[in-house]
């Protein structure tokens, strides 16, 4: 089964479930955990391809592929969420899904399959402590004994609203005061 067989069947909803399409998540892996986005917004899956790197962007945006002549910015999620970077491997795939009609390609490590989870299911952002900021967890979902945590991807692509500790993110250092040198006069 080639990579683009398992995009179209992934993405496939059977016939006459159109209207549960709200309750249909995509879920993929980072590292050992799972997380889910609605499949609403993606388009495809593609495997990994060469990376033209853009200059002056966080890390964690590693820069755009042309996708049929189509541009598309990319974002490694692990490096996003703070976690090690890993080399990419044959697993290693490209969801691409559309956000206010531009296109944004999300690295993860695999995905896993197309999961139904009713909003009875879903454990909301707001149940895990006093949030600050528009999280970036939309919710946690429960499909038996498996949990997935179920991201708002608007909120996962916004620098603004989300705060991670990356490196990249922290304030620059301060500049220690010039130490006058034994024998300097002032005013010199």
């Amino acid at each position: 089964m080639t990579q683009q067989d398992v995009s179209t069947d992934l993405l496939s909803a059977p016939e006459g479930e159109a209207e549960t399409i709200s309750d249909m998540y995509l879920t993929f892996v980072l590292s050992d955990e799972e997380y889910g986005v609605g499949i609403a917004l993606v388009t495809e899956i593609v495997g990994m391809q060469r990376i033209m790197p853009i200059p002056d962007m966080p890390r964690y945006v590693r820069g755009v592929i042309n996708l049929r002549g189509k541009v598309i910015p990319l974002m490694d999620v692990r490096l996003r969420f703070g976690m090690p970077e890993r080399a990419y491997d044959d697993r290693t795939v490209i969801i691409v899904m559309e956000l206010d009609d531009a296109p944004v390609g999300l690295i993860v490590d695999g995905v896993r399959e197309v999961l139904e989870i009713p909003p009875s299911q879903i454990d909301r952002a707001g149940q895990f402590g006093r949030v600050t900021q528009r999280p970036v967890i939309a919710g946690v979902g429960r499909v038996g004994e498996r949990v997935a945590v179920l991201l708002d991807p608007a909120v996962l692509v916004s620098d603004a609203e989300i705060g991670i500790p990356a490196a990249e993110m922290l304030p620059p250092e301060p500049v220690p005061a010039p130490v006058a040198m034994p024998g300097a006069e002032a005013g010199a």
